[in-house]
């Protein structure tokens, strides 16, 4: 019964060579005639897209059942998805509120930090230190505004001379809930 469990028929093994390959072949071209976007900053939907296809690759990889093909138009299905919901969030605002997540306000002008929005975005003060220090901030009042954007990442824009103004472009579609 332990043999069973350690050893696999050759002709398995073969098999599982054989479909890591493909598979590997197929993820490949698909992520070039996607684009870039399969690189890129993920969204929500993406991070779902990106377990989905290791799920199924590893299902087909270990197992005969499903068969190599139907795993491949799984993973090939998922692209084309991924590519429609793509075209979808840039034309219409509807799809990207529901596969995006909005940027959070974390600091405003001149380091206030907006506490109610710290805890939206489950974000300490020793994180935005952190992201300052990164960011070559040692002064607080030289900060206009840290956004967490929607991918997670913590943004801070910062310097001296040079104010956003009332209702400056680069703010537009962030989310400030202590106003």
């Amino acid at each position: 019964m332990l043999n069973d469990w350690l050893v696999s028929h050759p002709s398995n093994l073969i098999w599982v060579v054989l479909c890591t390959v493909v598979l590997y072949l197929v993820v490949v071209a698909l992520a070039r005639w996607s684009g870039v976007r399969s690189f890129a900053e993920m969204s929500t939907f993406d991070i779902v897209v990106t377990i989905a296809l290791g799920s199924m690759i590893a299902s087909v990889v270990v197992s005969k059942n499903p068969p190599l093909l139907q795993g491949l138009v799984a993973v090939a299905t998922l692209y084309v998805l991924q590519l429609l919901v793509s075209r979808l969030r840039s034309r219409f605002s509807v799809f990207e509120a529901a596969t995006d997540n909005r940027p959070i306000l974390l600091m405003g002008p001149g380091g206030e930090i907006k506490h109610a929005n710290l805890r939206v975005a489950r974000v300490t003060e020793d994180d935005l230190r952190a992201h300052m220090r990164r960011a070559n901030v040692s002064d607080t009042r030289q900060v206009h505004a840290m956004i967490m954007e929607g991918t997670g990442n913590i943004n801070v824009l910062h310097g001296e001379h040079h104010e956003l103004g009332d209702e400056p472009w680069i703010l537009r579609g962030v989310r400030d809930y202590t106003r």
